[in-house]
Parts: C-alpha cells; structure tokens; sequence
C-alpha cells in the first residue's frame, strides 16, 4: 500500500485524504441508514436486546422474500446490528487513515523543503499553500461531520430510550 522506498508527494497524500475523506462520509452515511433503518422497523422496537445480541453469527438479511417473516424477527435485529457495526468499524478505519494522511501531509512538505532547499519556485510555494488550506478545510469538515454524527447518535439513544419507555410493560 505505501511506498516506503520513496516519500510520498504533497498531492499524492492529498488524493488519499481525498479519498478516505470521501470513504469518511460514505461509512457515515451507511451508520445513518443502519440507524434509520433500525427506527423505521417496528419488528425491531420490541426486540430485547438480549435476542439481538444472543446471535452475532447470524446470517444476515438478503431480501430474500420467500422468507418467513415469522421467524426473520431475531435474524433481521441481528443483520441490522451487523450492519451497524460492521459501518461503525469501517467508519473509525477510514477516520484513521484520514487523520495518518493529514499528519503525513505537512512531514512531507518538510522533507520537500528539505530537498528543494530555496530553489522552491512561487508556484510550489502557491499549491503547498492551496494544499494546506485544502487540508485545514477538509479538518474542519471532518470535525463538523463527527460533531453531527455525535448529535445524531445522541438523538438516536434518547429516541431508543423514549420508545423502550412507551413500550413498558408497568407503563399506564
């Protein structure tokens, strides 16, 4: 994956963040519609969460629809928890190679002033500007991005809590 005998370029470390960036929103993207998908399944709601966690192996849900729905209850809690997780990972994956690309971006625009020395011409000095504006950028968007998805998650939580409330056995 990374070349070692040769550091990387300014702009090559860019197109990664770039793309972990993207990969960064896409996992996002997918924990939000794990977790709508979640709240849009009534099956789901009264689902202890001893049955959705008393079978991690289960397969999960293809859309088969010769499928008995009786029996797809514990199996679907399962697949949308898998899918929830298996976003949640991915996204912490990608968040960490973001955060390696950022950090790597101003160690190779050292070594790069160490090899051109003063010879750097106004243009280069012109992109690693651009380039560390772009990178300053896409930190705040990642910050505001996980920012929400916190919000969200939290939002999240509190409805869990208020529907596991109304659905209680002892409520009046």
């Amino acid at each position: 994956m990374s070349r070692s005998s040769s550091p990387r370029t300014t702009q090559e470390l860019a197109m990664e963040g770039q793309k972990y960036l993207e990969e960064t929103i896409e996992y996002a993207f997918q924990i939000l519609s794990s977790m709508n998908d979640e709240l849009c399944n009534p099956v789901l709601w009264s689902t202890s969460p001893s049955a959705a966690s008393a079978s991690p192996n289960a397969p999960s849900s293809n859309g088969d629809a010769t499928s008995d729905n009786s029996n797809h209850h514990p199996d679907s809690a399962a697949a949308t928890a898998g899918a929830l997780e298996e976003a949640r990972f991915r996204y912490k994956n990608a968040v960490a190679a973001l955060r390696t690309i950022l950090t790597a971006i101003p160690n190779s625009q050292k070594a790069k002033t160490f090899d051109a020395g003063s010879a750097a011409s106004p243009a280069d000095e012109a992109e690693i500007e651009k380039l560390e504006e772009r990178a300053t950028s896409l930190r705040r968007e990642l910050a505001n991005k996980n920012l929400h998805l916190k919000t969200l998650i939290d939002q999240l939580r509190d409805l869990i809590t208020d529907i596991s409330t109304w659905q209680s056995p002892f409520s009046t």
